[in-house]
């Protein structure tokens, strides 16, 4: 019997430099086998369809069609992780090994646990790869062996690693090899089909590999160079947006480390300052793999039992971008209308969700899951320890984000807040941090009546802040 080998699509729809793919095809070409491509459809996945998801599930039909159109059937398998493994297994009698790229952080790992003994208990071979980060979280470690908990010592050894050449993957290959096989799960297919994909209701611009590589070529042509200058301002197109194809797996990090290395000279400092946030992805899944409880519990022991507010009002106000304070509301609208928000405007929000409004920061990066199209758990759950101050290298407490004084150092004239803020478009410059304290004229000419038609701040930021930091310091 011809021997058969799998590779398990999960959060890496594209085709070339991928490393499970790559090994799949290695193997099945020495052994002069079969190969097949399959996406496990976990039923927990589709039951509330928000932005999140909405992105991944339209990105897996496009890779779906785009692996079709070069003859390649992915299956998709529908059903909970043990039922969809032995309706595989089942289905290809001379299933020998199945390839997929490893998550090693929080629930993820505990899945792929499970379903490495899931194969192995059928006699199945299971192996896995580090493809969606460029470290893993035990190849960066202190001399001692242990890993970094600080950020600028874990960079200065992270930068001297030599970084993966990217994978080979021979594209002729893959059709030559691939097994002729019906549908592993028919009905998996139609309801991925007829039922997911019809309630993915957004229009997103530049889903797919070509998009994403035009995008990259984008901006290590055009914008690497001005990028440690103008990242902060949320008006300019100056980040790079590639988060939501690292997240699919659309582009692989070696790709996108090697594009941005080889400008070095030419981009300066721009191109070290990018690199360094390829280096936080490797940072915070290093963090979230050494401690896979960190989505629900603080990295800083004494601040575990910090009692943090549970304010539904606010945190509705929060959500909706409904706070009275412009840059925040900005950032959040951003968020809810297209999936996605800029970096600065993530530290502002969450800061003001945390110390000004002093609701628990679990909250926020729950929701922040629910809409995010880039949603990278490691990052987002790093990112929101740092701005509560209770992860590692977090923001101190007692640094508190004023969010009038950070609107108006990364939007200056207000152009960002106008765009997702409309009711605030008239304006003038003069008040767009703070319109409360416009005459009762301006009011009127900008057609904005604070307290109707845009809200009043909702909270006393020096206040809050002080409230804040009693509450770390334990005397609140």
């Amino acid at each position: 019997m011809t021997k058969t080998y799998a590779t398990w699509f999960r959060s890496d729809f594209r085709l070339e430099d991928h490393a499970a793919l790559y090994h799949c095809l290695e193997t099945t070409k020495h052994e002069d086998g079969k190969w097949f491509a399959f996406f496990h459809l976990d039923p927990s996945f589709t039951e509330e369809i928000d932005l999140h998801h909405d992105y991944f599930f339209q990105t897996l039909a496009f890779f779906k069609d785009t692996c079709e159109e070069k003859g390649i059937h992915l299956h998709i398998v529908y059903g909970g992780l043990e039922e969809a493994l032995e309706r595989v297994i089942n289905n290809i009698p001379a299933l020998h090994t199945v390839f997929f790229n490893r998550d090693d952080a929080g629930e993820n790992s505990e899945r792929d646990e499970d379903a490495i003994h899931i194969l192995e208990n059928n006699n199945i071979n299971a192996y896995a790869y580090e493809d969606a980060h460029l470290h893993g979280p035990n190849e960066i470690t202190k001399q001692d062996g242990t890993p970094y908990k600080v950020f600028t010592p874990y960079f200065k050894a992270w930068s001297k690693h030599e970084k993966p050449r990217s994978y080979q993957v021979a594209q002729e290959a893959l059709l030559h090899f691939q097994s002729e096989l019906e549908p592993i799960h028919k009905k998996g297919e139609t309801f991925f089909k007829d039922e997911v994909l019809p309630r993915c209701e957004h229009t997103w611009k530049g889903i797919g590999r070509t998009e994403a590589l035009d995008r990259l070529e984008t901006f290590v042509d055009e914008r690497l160079a001005y990028y440690k200058d103008e990242r902060d301002i949320p008006r300019k197109a100056a980040t790079s947006r590639l988060s939501p194809y690292l997240k699919t797996g659309v582009l692989s990090p070696r790709e996108v480390f090697h594009s941005a290395a080889a400008r070095r000279e030419d981009a300066g400092t721009g191109a070290e300052t990018y690199l360094s946030e390829l280096a936080w992805r490797d940072f915070y899944y290093m963090i979230h793999a050494h401690h896979p409880k960190s989505k629900d519990k603080e990295l800083t022991e004494k601040y575990t039992s910090l009692n943090w507010g549970q304010d539904k009002d606010r945190f509705e106000a929060w959500k909706n971008g409904r706070t009275g304070f412009p840059i925040v509301d900005a950032g959040m609208r951003q968020l809810k209308e297209i999936g996605w928000m800029h970096n600065r405007l993530r530290m502002i929000t969450a800061s003001f969700l945390t110390k000004d409004y002093l609701i628990d920061w679990r909250l926020g990066e729950r929701y922040f899951q629910t809409k995010l199209i880039d949603y990278d758990a490691s990052s987002n759950i790093g990112g929101w320890q740092w701005a509560a101050s209770v992860g590692t290298d977090a923001v101190p407490y007692f640094r508190v984000f004023n969010p009038t004084t950070q609107g108006k150092r990364f939007d200056p004239n207000g152009e960002f807040i106008r765009k997702y803020v409309p009711e605030l478009s008239d304006v003038p410059d003069k008040y767009i941090h703070e319109p409360l304290k416009m005459p009762d004229h301006i009011q009127d000419e900008a057609n904005c009546r604070i307290g109707k038609d845009y809200p009043e701040p909702t909270v006393d930021h020096g206040t809050q802040r002080k409230k804040a930091i009693e509450m770390f310091k334990g005397e609140g």
